[in-house]
């Protein structure tokens, strides 16, 4: 575990820190005192024969006095029905008000068995009565770009090339790909100038990790601090979208740089659009990419496009392929035939993201631009402008990407009936939701919504210049 093989030297990562993995293993182990008196049907379902019954604290103090890690369980004298965890440690005995759920507790974890309870206590009363201090420092004291995290981010970065230069150029920003390979080679001789390169870096996308406690199985290290993660179950947390592990005060100190990967998402759909990206390393999730171009490819002079739906089954089975298999689903013509099943399973992903396409926040400065009625076309158009740049970059390069399509989509309206005006009749609610809680607010907007949506499309060639 010392060195990444195969890292550049100065990605290398440092050595991992034994030192608390070394005393959880010189922490005592669990002693079970088995209770040698019958008490019948007065033990409690949840507890076997660690059970003593209602005891006293000097009786459970004789009881317990052979070892550290000896435990047992009594029922409280003074509150019958209530139960105590007793545990020996540095010869003292600790008492600890017991819960059961279907699981046994005292704080916030949960365990199968009183046995694996009293380990992981037994392990935190040890560390804490050697280390305290040492553990107190750990996320103070941690440099972040030494961590192994951060080199192993780097590393990863300067490996990532940009997944298909036809991309830029589906977004209107020639000749970047080639740059920003270069940048992520490492290579600074890119003397190109700076107004033609792509707007946005998509390994620079600003995403927080999405942190969830985690029980790690084997020996874990926090790649934060590059200290053991202490404990039975839940030890720390793990980010469910990069796999980052770290201790939960570690986390904390973290920046918002998660770089996710497919492995960890697992899906397509209902998937946050900036975590997508990053994850598939493209400017526009592939869903998108993809299906605009069966469609494109196909024509778009299908009278009703994206007005009539698809078959609700093959849509859902569609779905399901683009969760497994990503760019590789198939959704050629002699797969499906109906062009409605693709534009169907488009307004399904748009409409199924959980911060819509226009996001909550900027949802306001954009009604901005259609609401007041004193403004001009250019001043509308201004207002959206900027608007728009408000709208993360995973957001902003999509939306871009996206009404580019759909105007050439309009230009064919004497042909599918699909004007600017029906397009944001469809689009309008899939595109951008109100944040209001107010159930009404979606019927008080919705005109405005459809104005925007059309104003968008129209001039779109003019906002994304």
């Amino acid at each position: 575990m010392a060195t990444a093989a195969g890292m550049d030297d100065d990605c290398v990562m440092p050595i991992w820190k034994s030192y608390l993995y070394h005393l959880q293993m010189q922490a005592p182990k669990p002693k079970r005192v088995v209770c040698r008196r019958d008490l019948g049907s007065r033990v409690p379902f949840q507890y076997g024969r660690e059970f003593h019954g209602a005891i006293s604290r000097e009786e459970t103090d004789s009881l317990l006095s052979e070892c550290d890690g000896c435990y047992l369980v009594r029922e409280s004298q003074r509150a019958p029905g209530t139960y105590t965890l007793a545990i020996r440690f540095e010869a003292i005995t600790k008492n600890f008000k017991l819960f059961y759920d279907g699981q046994h507790y005292v704080g916030e974890k949960r365990f199968d068995t009183i046995h694996d309870l009293v380990a992981d206590g037994l392990i935190t009363f040890y560390l804490e009565s050697k280390a305290s201090d040492y553990i107190e420092a750990l996320s103070k004291e941690s440099n972040y770009e030494e961590s192994p995290y951060y080199r192993n981010k780097y590393r990863k970065q300067r490996e990532l090339l940009i997944r298909s230069p036809q991309i830029y150029e589906g977004i209107g920003v020639k000749g970047s790909y080639e740059r920003d390979a270069a940048v992520l080679r490492g290579d600074t001789t890119d003397s190109s100038p700076k107004e033609d390169k792509m707007p946005i870096d998509v390994t620079k996308y600003k995403k927080p990790h999405n942190f969830k406690v985690h029980t790690f199985k084997g020996p874990h290290w926090c790649e934060f601090c590059a200290n053991f993660m202490w404990g039975l179950i839940a030890q720390g947390v793990k980010c469910q979208d990069c796999g980052f592990n770290a201790h939960k005060k570690c986390s904390e100190k973290v920046p918002n740089d998660c770089i996710p990967a497919m492995k960890y998402v697992k899906r397509v759909f209902c998937v946050d659009l900036t975590t997508l990206v990053k994850a598939e390393n493209s400017p526009i999730p592939v869903v998108v990419e993809k299906c605009v171009k069966e469609i494109e490819a196909r024509g778009v002079e299908a009278e009703g496009l994206y007005r009539v739906a698809g078959f609700h089954d093959d849509v859902e089975t569609l779905k399901l392929a683009f969760d497994k298999d990503g760019e590789n689903a198939d959704i050629s013509e002699s797969k499906y035939e109906d062009i409605n099943t693709i534009t169907s399973l488009l307004k399904s992903f748009f409409r199924e993201l959980p911060i819509p396409l226009i996001t909550f926040d900027a949802y306001p400065y954009f009604m901005e631009a259609v609401q007041k009625d004193y403004m001009d076309q250019d001043e509308r158009l201004q207002k959206i402008y900027h608007a728009m740049s408000l709208l993360p970059p995973a957001h902003l390069n999509t939306l871009r990407y996206f009404l580019s399509h759909l105007q050439r989509v309009a230009a064919k309206h004497r042909i599918n009936m699909m004007s600017f005006e029906n397009l944001a009749i469809v689009f309008a609610p899939t595109l951008l939701r109100s944040p209001s809680t107010d159930p009404l607010a979606g019927l008080t907007y919705a005109k405005f919504e459809r104005s925007l949506i059309e104003l968008m499309i129209a001039h779109q060639d003019i906002l994304f210049q």
